[in-house]
């Protein structure tokens, strides 16, 4: 005899989906959001990678260290960077090779099994997911070190610390969303059912 009688098996269904709602699973993103979400995340990589090894190299060709592109407000130069932003835990490269790695592994969780944003947020993520990757990329195969490249003087005499692409792309991001939180539209509005 199963161990199931045929009066379980009819009421599983309707358990299962008690069980779903009160985890509060929600649906995966639709198409859209993954072309949204993959194609960012893909050209945000291939532009910062693209970008950092197009001026090293063209600092190297020259022999310099540095190019003024905007006297006294912007300079495009050759740094590596062997901490995370403005320098934090320089040196411990392992470390946030581990914690950018586990960040890129939620990012794309949160994006696959979130509940329902706005679309630009997910536009964010994607920006978060090709900084991360960007920098991360450096920190693999770069001896720990990320480049650097862009130089903003915001005063006479003092400097932005240097940054790059997937820098900015993490800036824009954190943008975006505290747009969206601050505007209220963070979550989107669900669809009205047609009658």
């Amino acid at each position: 005899m199963d161990k199931f009688s045929d009066k379980d098996t009819a009421a599983r269904p309707k358990n299962d989906r008690a069980f779903l709602s009160r985890l509060e699973l929600k649906p995966v993103p639709d198409l859209t959001d993954h072309i949204i979400f993959w194609f960012s995340a893909v050209a945000g990589v291939a532009l910062d990678l693209w970008s950092k090894s197009a001026v090293f190299k063209f600092l190297e060709d020259r022999h310099t260290d540095g190019i003024t592109v905007l006297n006294g407000f912007l300079q495009i130069v050759w740094a590596e960077n062997t901490g995370a932003a403005f320098g934090v835990a320089a040196g411990k490269q392992r470390f946030l090779m581990i914690v950018s790695a586990i960040s890129l592994i939620v990012i794309i969780l949160l994006f696959l099994f979130g509940s329902r944003k706005a679309r630009l947020f997910y536009l964010a993520l994607a920006f978060f997911a090709a900084g991360i990757s960007g920098n991360l990329h450096d920190r693999l195969f770069n001896d720990g070190r990320v480049r650097d490249f862009i130089d903003f003087i915001y005063w006479p005499g003092k400097h932005w610390p240097a940054f790059n692409v997937a820098d900015s792309l993490l800036c824009t991001a954190v943008g975006i969303i505290l747009i969206l939180n601050f505007t209220g539209s963070l979550y989107q509005k669900p669809r009205q059912s047609q009658k």
